[in-house]
């Protein structure tokens, strides 16, 4: 959509909702409330956060806990994607990342009690980032039974720390001044399982609070949690491109092809198809296991002076076990299903080419079918113990100095771990036949296995094992003030300042067969004794048992050679980097309330600095990744950012808002960490280097927003919004030709003999590109209580929304469509709930090439959970919950043409419970 139909769709939409809600909010005004009814439960919740919403200047939405331990739903993340504009990752069918009108989850910023959190995300895929360590933050560490609200910020103003581009959410733990004077408490207790783990899944949550006098109190929580999650599928590497040369020279090696039509042979010798690579079936099996523990303190020794003492541990730990069986040849090319004879080491088997009986390919040379005899197959087995843990601190206060001074502020540190002691593979071979098809688009995927027994130890030897470890943390120091000054009955005036200190590092060690000494005393041998059939929704083959191979092998995980002496050095240590930001802010703001044409009219107005210093150290590596020295980085960039909110009261219930705002988004951490590399072609003489940039200047947006929101009864909202967001300085790769090595900040001593006038052939640096990239989006929702129908049908509601974004391509990460949809009735007594969550394809990387797997992305995906309760007694309730009702399958892809990448499914997830409060 280029500029000018944007312009016309934000007048359009201004337009329709300026003039469609008054009419709604007519119509409505009919309707007849009862004040006498009590408002509890869910409905209860509705209220709590449509009142919030109400009263706030900027453009906010607001989850609320039904009650003391008791959130919405049982992951942070599902509940988000209730809210418009609020889009989600998942894992192993739970809600993991979030993404927020129209950018990525590495644009949305989360703090936990009014500090940022600093959470590392955690995947068993690849593909989807594992072992991530950028600035999106993983909702899972946390239960949701620690927080009794969660507040989404969509426009900014200057009072609010910058950063965040898409927006703030904001966690809140229970405070004990919040739930009323004397003892409260509340147990929550719940038994599940799923369709494909079949295990007993608990899930124990606790709060505790004790309140005297309103004066001083004390709240303790837990949570804990323990279940086995899958995700079981087919998936590829993409593809191999094997080259006519190539090719041919597969043939001369043995490679039979004769069963092949004089048209198949020659279409696969041209070099010109592109074939699928890895052709595999999978597991991703774990047991996670998570505990949370909340404290605050709270002192109030008069009604002027309040003190809040929050701390917060997280941890999440997860067993992994993966079982792949995966095609992987020894004597071809890439990981595709032909191959040649293997060396002298293998069985007979191993050492007879492969048969290509038949094969299909698209317009596009993509083959969507291939017809094997003798396929080299890889099972691979890989266990990894991975510890998430996160620690919070932070003391709050805020002094009512007199009636128009006021001095709040907070000051906290925090740390998040991530750490994986061992990621270890157990890899074996197989030689096998196979039938794998695409299906004509390449979209699907089902593999046979002709007269082949995968499960029988007599097709398989052994190959190695691969020893792995990764260690990242985080931490952030962070200090605020401010002072809040009423200078009369419409004006007050804000001011303040921050203090924000981040910092990031990392380290992965890789020690594989060929360097640990495995190879020589496992390769090819007999795998008859140390291995078990694994079966999932989609096959049944051999595994390797690692107590039994260990054993065996006289092998155990290690990062150095064997107590045997078996095994050389640890060569392979990547991603060695420090990184840190350190930040001074302040800011200046004006908020009225005051008349505008005698209709109440609110806002704030105001001016935010900010000076960030940048600083960053990391490995310099070579050949082999040969430690060749560290390079030390520094940066900084400042700026304003000017901000403005406004609110315009139509009716006492029917509202008009308006922000303009700028606001920044720091740079992505793998593109800060000053790692890199060197190399010197001994042939040529060439030098080419690389880093990461720690100079990188942060994105920054200018938006536009406008709203329109009705409010009736003590449920109903309908509201729409229109925002439009301006961002420059996006972050590419720039490759610079022919300069000094002084110039590039990666040390000359990296490379022997050369100075600081050496020239570097090629150097790449990621930097920020020049232009603006521009999104459009509309936000509709509405909720409401059906009490004009007769009785029993007035205790049915319902909550929906629906987003649509239309962004620049080289914007990434975001559905164009996503709605939600939530039906509920609920009594005094017991109640049901269904919700329905939708988000369409979304692309996570874009080229221009047709067949580059640097586009790639998921398919659309819809989501249906539903939880029922029944209150035994006014504090005694029993509960049902399902998720994921309809084992949605997650799918992913590569290329513009939606090449099959990965598609797997986790299965609907059941759990009963009972709760008390007191």
């Amino acid at each position: 959509m280029n500029p000018s139909k944007r312009g016309l769709l934000l007048a359009g939409v201004a337009t329709i909702i300026a003039g469609a809600v008054p009419q709604t909010a007519f119509a409505q005004q009919a309707e007849p409330q009862d004040d006498a009814i009590v408002v509890t439960g869910f409905r209860k919740s509705l209220s709590e956060a449509r009142n919030i919403k109400k009263e706030e200047v900027i453009q906010k939405d607001v989850i609320v806990a039904e009650d003391m331990a008791k959130f919405p739903e049982l992951n942070l993340a599902e509940s988000l994607q209730r809210l418009p504009g609020v889009q989600i990752t998942r894992e192993a069918g739970e809600g993991r990342r979030i993404s927020l009108r129209g950018l990525g989850s590495d644009f949305a910023r989360v703090q936990l009690n009014g500090m940022e959190v600093l959470g590392n995300v955690d995947s068993a895929q690849d593909s989807r980032g594992q072992r991530t360590r950028d600035r999106a933050f993983d909702f899972n560490i946390f239960a949701s039974e620690l927080f009794s609200r969660v507040e989404v910020e969509k426009t900014f103003q200057a009072a609010q720390n910058e950063g965040g581009m898409a927006g703030t959410v904001g966690l809140f733990t229970g405070k004990p001044l919040e739930y009323g004077e004397g003892t409260k408490g509340a147990i929550s207790l719940k038994l599940g399982t799923n369709e494909y783990t079949k295990d007993a899944q608990p899930r124990i949550a606790a709060m505790l609070s004790q309140n005297w006098d309103d004066r001083f109190g004390i709240l303790l929580s837990v949570a804990y949690s323990k279940r086995k999650t899958t995700e079981q599928g087919h998936n590829t590497y993409n593809y191999s491109k094997p080259g006519a040369e190539t090719m041919q020279g597969l043939v001369d090696k043995g490679l039979d092809i004769s069963h092949l039509s004089a048209e198949q042979q020659a279409k696969l010798l041209s070099g010109d198809l592109y074939f699928a690579d890895g052709n595999r079936i999978s597991s991703w099996n774990a047991e996670a296991e998570r505990l949370g523990l909340t404290g605050a303190v709270q002192w109030k020794p008069n009604d002027d002076l309040l003190l809040t003492l929050d701390v917060l541990h997280g941890q999440f730990t997860t067993h992994r076990n993966e079982m792949h069986l995966a095609t992987r040849p020894l004597a071809s090319t890439g990981s595709v299903a032909f191959d040649t004879a293997a060396g002298a080491v293998w069985p007979a088997a191993f050492k007879t080419p492969s048969v290509i009986n038949d094969l299909a390919w698209d317009d596009n040379g993509y083959v969507t079918m291939t017809d094997v005899t003798g396929t080299t197959f890889g099972s691979e087995h890989r266990r990894s113990l991975n510890k998430n843990r996160f620690d919070q601190i932070a003391l709050t206060g805020s002094w009512d100095v007199t009636d128009r001074l006021t001095f709040d502020g907070h000051i906290g540190y925090e740390k998040s771990t991530y750490k994986t002691p061992y990621d270890d593979k157990f890899y074996m071979r197989a030689k096998g036949n196979l039938v794998a098809n695409y299906g004509a688009d390449g979209q699907s995927a089902s593999f046979e296995y002709p007269n082949w027994d995968p499960t029988d130890a007599t097709n398989y030897a052994m190959d190695d094992f691969y020893y792995r470890a990764f260690d990242n943390s985080s931490e952030l120091r962070e200090g605020v003030a401010n002072l809040r000054y009423k200078l009369n009955d419409a004006l007050t005036f804000r001011a303040g300042v921050a203090y924000h200190r981040f910092s990031q590092d990392g380290i992965d060690l890789f020690y594989d067969g060929n360097v640990n000494g495995t190879r020589p005393k496992t390769r090819g041998t007999s795998v008859a004794d140390i291995t078990t059939v694994f079966t999932n929704q989609f096959g049944s083959w051999l595994i390797g048992d690692y107590d039994l191979g260990f054993a065996k092998y006289n092998e155990y995980h290690r990062l150095e050679k064997n107590k045997d002496g078996s095994g050389g050095a640890l060569q392979d240590i990547e991603n060695v980097y420090t990184t840190s930001e350190e930040t001074i802010s302040e800011y200046a703001q004006m908020d009225w309330d005051s008349q505008l044409f005698g209709k109440r009219f609110r806002g704030n107005i105001g001016l935010r600095g900010y000076h960030t210093k940048t600083h960053g150290t990391g490995w310099i590596q070579g050949d082999s990744y040969a430690y060749l020295g560290t390079t030390d980085v520094s940066g900084s960039y400042s700026g304003v950012l000017p901000a403005m909110n406004a609110v315009l009261e139509l009716t006492p219930d029917m509202l008009v808002r308006f922000a303009a705002t700028q606001n920044l988004n720091r740079p992505g951490m793998g593109s800060m960490a000053a790692k890199g590399s060197a190399f010197k072609n001994e042939d040529s003489g060439e030098i080419t280097a690389s880093r990461g940039n720690p100079e990188l200047k942060p994105y920054k947006d200018t938006t536009l927003d406008f709203a329109a929101e009705y409010y009736f009864g003590k449920v109903g909202l309908i509201s729409a919004s229109v925002f439009h967001k301006w961002i420059k300085n996006f972050i590419g790769n720039e490759t610079l030709e022919d300069i000094p090595f002084s110039e590039t900040g990666v040390p000359y001593s990296t490379i022997p003999g050369a100075t600081a006038d050496t020239i570097v052939s090629e150097f790449n640096m990621p930097v920020n590109v020049p232009g603006t990239k521009s999104l459009t989006g509309i936000e509709l929702a509405a909720q409401a209580q059906f009490s004009f129908l007769p009785a029993p049908f007035d205790n049915l509601g319902a909550v929906a929304n629906f987003t649509y974004v239309d962004a620049d391509e080289e914007i990434t990460g975001i559905s164009k469509t996503s709605y939600n949809a939530t039906i509920y009735y609920e009594t005094d007594r017991w109640g049901l709930r269904g919700s329905m969550s939708h988000r369409s394809r979304w692309y996570s990387g874009r080229s221009d090439s047709v067949m580059s797997a640097s586009t790639r992305g998921f398919e659309a995906t819809t989501y249906v959970d539903a939880s029922a309760f029944y209150n035994i007694t006014d504090a005694f309730q029993i509960s049902l919950n399902a998720i994921n009702l309809t084992n949605e399958k997650d799918t992913q892809f590569w290329g513009q043409n939606r090449y099959l990448y990965n598609q797997t499914q986790s299965g609907t997830t059941y759990m009963a419970g009972l709760s008390y409060k007191f």
